[in-house]
């Protein structure tokens, strides 16, 4: 009993390893780009805390009652500048909807408090790009179920 409990420890402790290595190579470079687009934002902020200063840079990124959270805001920040590249890129080969397109238009015009002080409705006014496209998209529902009553 106890050569066949060593057997299977033994095939469990080389298997493992082995089907990790054996892992096909498409899902390893998005991992990797993901953990670079992560890593280069990390060292942005890295750098722009060296350049600003301690304070300053608690003051800019900051958001609870200490401002210790700064250095994780920064990152989620650039890192969430990589998203809106993608969202461009997604506009460029037509697969956003009308309403994303309408609200980036409108956001870009008015200017990012703005927007956000107008379609914004938590704390931080962060939900704003959302409400934007769900007010639009509901209203363009709600404009074609108007236009199908007029043609009735």
């Amino acid at each position: 009993m106890r050569k066949w409990f060593v057997a299977a420890a033994a095939l469990v402790a080389f298997g493992i390893p082995a089907a990790y290595a054996a892992a096909p190579d498409k899902e390893k470079p998005a991992t990797a780009r993901a953990q670079g687009s992560e890593e280069s934002a990390a060292r942005a902020c890295k750098a722009e805390r060296q350049s600003l200063g301690l304070e300053a840079f608690q003051k800019q990124y900051g958001t609870n009652h200490n401002l210790r959270n700064a250095y994780s805001k920064c990152v989620s920040s650039k890192s969430e500048d990589g998203d809106d590249e993608k969202d461009e890129a997604d506009d460029e080969d037509g697969k956003s909807s009308g309403a994303a397109k309408a609200c980036k238009t409108e956001r870009t015009s008015t200017g990012a408090d703005a927007f956000a002080k107008k379609y914004g409705s938590n704390h931080n006014l962060h939900n704003a790009f959302g409400k934007c496209v769900s007010s639009k998209a509901t209203g363009n529902a709600k404009d074609k179920d108007d236009d199908e009553k007029d043609d009735d």
